[in-house]
């Protein structure tokens, strides 16, 4: 069920907002060539909790049969892994290295999810296209998160900017509702029709999350049951952020 959120509600979904923003700004200053992703997601984690909020992922659940709790605060993907990579003091970022992070925070019931993807050290053409490219299709996508338009727009959007840049977009997972829970109702695919799917209403909050992979897109899924890789090995990146849709154009809440 769709929820549409009250005056109150919104306040409270614009406050983790700003923390999930808060911590990404902190990331972002720490992240260097050396550090482990373990490290990451101690930051990340210190940074939700000193700010009054909990890291949402840290033991989160999907309810599918054989998945187990996932154990981060963050997940932390590198190259070719999609999202869902589960960070690891064995994991040691290296020069070069394509680095998506998706981090959900929770304060007050209510959630705040975005993701980010940084490339460390010296970024070839190539890399840094893949990443503006994926940041590009977010904004391309929330042209229509607004009264007048359906779900449908928002994924054709995203879809067709990608595959013109000559890349893929993932179809297995999507970007969703979300409020109360991490995830609800809409469901919001990278790809489809525009005119399809459900009418867009003030006071729905949103996460738009364009998943990009530079070949093909298919993927597979690690033994840990929650990795995500491409499966011709090629580069990926991810960008997200939460949405409030108005009378007018979406207002972001994950950007400070």
């Amino acid at each position: 069920m769709v929820t549409i959120k009250s005056k109150k509600e919104i306040d409270l979904m614009k406050e983790v907002c700003k923390i999930v923003a808060l911590t990404y700004e902190k990331l972002e200053k720490e992240i260097k060539v050396g550090m482990t992703t373990l490290e990451l997601d101690q930051i990340a984690e210190q940074t939700m909790r000193k700010l009054g909020a909990i890291p949402a992922q840290k033991g989160y659940n999907p309810g599918i049969k054989g998945i187990p709790n996932f154990p981060s605060s963050i997940c932390v993907s590198i190259n070719d892994e999609v999202i869902h990579g589960i960070p690891s003091k064995k994991r040691i970022i290296q020069e070069g290295d394509v680095v998506s992070i998706d981090t959900v925070a929770l304060k007050n019931g209510f959630h705040g999810d975005a993701a980010r993807t940084f490339i460390v050290g010296k970024a070839s053409k190539e890399k840094q296209r893949l990443v503006d490219v994926t940041k590009q299709a977010f904004f391309e996508g929330i042209k229509y998160a607004k009264p007048g338009y359906r779900i449908g727009d928002i994924s054709h959007a995203i879809g067709e900017y990608v595959h013109s840049q000559g890349y893929s977009v993932v179809q297995e997972f999507q970007g969703h509702g979300i409020g109360k829970e991490m995830h609800e109702d809409p469901g919001i695919p990278n790809s489809g029709k525009s005119g399809r799917g459900l009418r867009i209403e003030p006071g729905m909050t949103l996460a738009v999350e364009p998943m990009v992979i530079q070949g093909k897109s298919n993927i597979l899924e690690l033994e840990d049951g929650w990795t995500i890789i491409t499966e011709d090995g090629s580069l990926a990146a991810h960008y997200e952020n939460t949405i409030l849709i108005t009378e007018k154009e979406p207002k972001i809440l994950t950007i400070l």
